[in-house]
């Protein structure tokens, strides 16, 4: 660093308070020494208000003295704020709030739902590239790849078109909330954005999360696409998400879906299924995948 006609100013960190000198007198103290030893062939002026350069001191059980920072990722320790069971598509959102709750300290596994044969292994295997990308921020993670098709086609068979999607995210909830209790998951996460599409206004949250007794972390809600496209490009998920294979959310979607359901509507709907019989075969055929 060229310092010649500089001005600086020393900051201190005494995180070791066993060290008797407290830290601005430490500050002027070694402010001082620097002005002796190096201000008469440098020009160099202490200026406290508006420095050119500032000198760190972290004092902790030895001392650390750096002028530069570099901004780092910030957020908690992972494993700090519990584990969480991300829902997975194949999308733009959910590998940015898999980000955004990794970054809050949460350690990430995630839940695929695919429709196959309806959609092809590409759209898994897309997931799964997704996953190893979001695991450069969140280390290791567990994949579990659920087939929604036999669900759907129930649906389909005896529900009203228009509640599909209310009532096909009210088994992924449910699903969700199995496999975290079989393995310690304390919360789900998806990257529903608020009015963004029918299942995400605020009557439709609302009975999609009443299928649930977990928490649902929406780190996304009050984003706008463009906001999650740029943290998308940030974490390099971007471009795998865009990729044209269809998820089995966007293969069943109904053309009028429901945006104000009614609970009351959906459970009577719901009496017509078999639900834990199709839930519990859904999880006993699903895949794991350890990246």
């Amino acid at each position: 660093m060229d310092i010649k006609n500089k001005t600086f100013k020393v900051i201190t960190n005494r995180v070791d308070k066993s060290f008797d000198i407290k830290s601005p007198e430490f500050s002027q103290m070694m402010g001082g020494f620097i002005l002796k030893n190096y201000a008469k062939d440098n020009n160099l002026r202490v200026d406290v208000h508006n420095p050119d350069f500032k000198v760190f001191i972290d004092i902790k059980k030895y001392a650390y003295v750096y002028a530069n920072r570099h901004e780092g990722m910030g957020g908690l320790p992972l494993g700090s704020s519990g584990n969480g069971l991300l829902l997975l598509s194949g999308g733009i959102d959910s590998p940015v709030a898999g980000f955004m709750m990794a970054k809050r300290g949460m350690r990430i596994n995630c839940l695929h739902f695919h429709s196959y044969p309806f959609t092809s292994k590409r759209a898994l295997q897309k997931a799964i590239d997704l996953g190893k990308i979001l695991s450069q921020y969140t280390g290791k993670m567990r994949i579990y790849s659920v087939n929604m098709a036999e669900i759907y086609k129930e649906i389909n068979k005896n529900c009203h078109r228009n509640q599909t999607t209310i009532l096909s995210r009210r088994f992924m909830m449910r699903i969700g909330e199995k496999i975290s209790e079989k393995n310690n998951y304390h919360a789900l996460i998806t990257g529903e954005s608020l009015g963004q599409v029918a299942s995400q206004t605020v009557e439709s949250m609302a009975v999609i999360e009443d299928a649930t007794k977990l928490p649902i972390f929406k780190p996304l809600v009050s984003l706008d696409k463009t906001e999650i496209i740029d943290r998308a490009l940030f974490i390099g998920s971007y471009e795998k998400s865009i990729e044209p294979f269809d998820d089995c959310c966007s293969i069943f979607a109904p053309s009028n879906p429901i945006t104000k359901p009614k609970l009351k509507y959906i459970k009577e709907s719901e009496s017509k299924l078999n639900i834990e019989e199709l839930e519990d075969k859904a999880i006993e055929n699903m895949e794991i995948f350890d990246i």
